[in-house]
């Protein structure tokens, strides 16, 4: 898929629902935006903002009316998820935009949010936008055991908090499929594997391998990813995110103790990175650094407490 590509999700039962690559960083097959043509239309994760235009060219190919839009759930506050949550309320101005309790001031007020942003992409943040406040009275607090009712969908909420205090996962009950959000990695379909996803400043390696078995006991059939695409469900694939992500932490942790600066080891991971093919050099170098940073502050944080 290339930017602007719109496709409907036909792997496992999925029904009424479509994703679209919204090009983000200027990857192909990197950010995805989910789109449920249902009897409560609704938007499941929104990119970063910069590409809201395509989310809405993509409902009006689906001839779904931007009044018609009931719900906007981004699957947590970061801005590749939430960026356009925003932009895209303003244009469906009869849609809730659903997050958890912990993320809703983020959106209401996105100023630290994007303060933390700017810090933890650095030059990335040019691909960005700077998002537009959701008014308080259309935010709705979600919270682990609820449930948004799409009229023929209902996707149940679990709280995922391992990769950010404020995710969630949502399982549509009916199609058996999971809106992951980053809670299994990064799904990367040129190469068909999972890579980690470890930012900064949150980033918590026991919760997130608890997170997968939150994923693991709903035994779905698919797995949606917003990085990327839908993708059958396997044990297996949970299974090596988890020993991906433990390699991963223990890799950064001895190239720290190595090298002792943490610039140092961020050059070292991008100048080793497997992703340019898939990614280009730019974003695949990024990653890399992005994911260090957020291994790197969370071993800070453990030694501290």
């Amino acid at each position: 898929m290339t930017q602007g590509d719109l496709r409907e999700v036909t792997t496992g039962d999925c029904s009424d629902l479509y994703y679209l690559d919204t090009g983000m960083y200027d990857t192909d097959e990197y950010g995805a935006v989910y789109i449920y043509d249902a009897a409560r239309p609704a938007i499941v994760d929104t990119g970063i903002g910069t590409h809201h235009q395509l989310v809405l060219d993509a409902l009006d190919d689906l001839d779904i009316a931007r009044e018609d839009v009931a719900v906007i759930a981004p699957t947590h506050v970061h801005l590749d998820h939430a960026g356009g949550a925003g932009f895209l309320a303003e244009a469906c101005p009869n849609a809730e935009v659903m997050i958890h309790e912990i993320g809703a001031p983020h959106l209401a007020d996105p100023s630290r949010l994007v303060e933390g942003t700017k810090a933890a992409v650095g030059d990335q943040w040019e691909f960005y936008v700077e998002p537009k406040p959701v008014p308080e009275d259309r935010i709705v607090e979600l919270n682990a055991g609820d449930e948004i009712n799409l009229g023929d969908h209902r996707l149940d909420v679990y709280h995922a908090p391992g990769h950010a205090p404020h995710q969630c996962v949502y399982h549509d009950r009916d199609d058996d499929a999971v809106f992951v959000g980053d809670a299994a990695g990064i799904w990367v379909p040129e190469q068909q594997r999972v890579r980690q996803t470890s930012p900064p400043s949150n980033f918590d390696l026991d919760q997130c391998l608890a997170d997968l078995d939150t994923i693991r006991d709903l035994d779905p059939d698919v797995l949606l990813y917003p990085h990327f695409g839908p993708v059958e469900y396997e044990p297996e694939l949970l299974d090596g995110y988890a020993e991906t992500l433990r390699e991963w932490v223990a890799e950064v942790e001895a190239k720290y103790e190595e090298l002792g600066d943490p610039e140092a080891v961020e050059q070292y991971f991008a100048d080793e990175t497997e992703m340019v093919d898939a990614w280009g050099e730019r974003k695949a170098r990024e990653e890399e650094k992005l994911n260090v940073r957020g291994v790197l502050t969370a071993l800070r944080r453990r030694e501290s407490e």
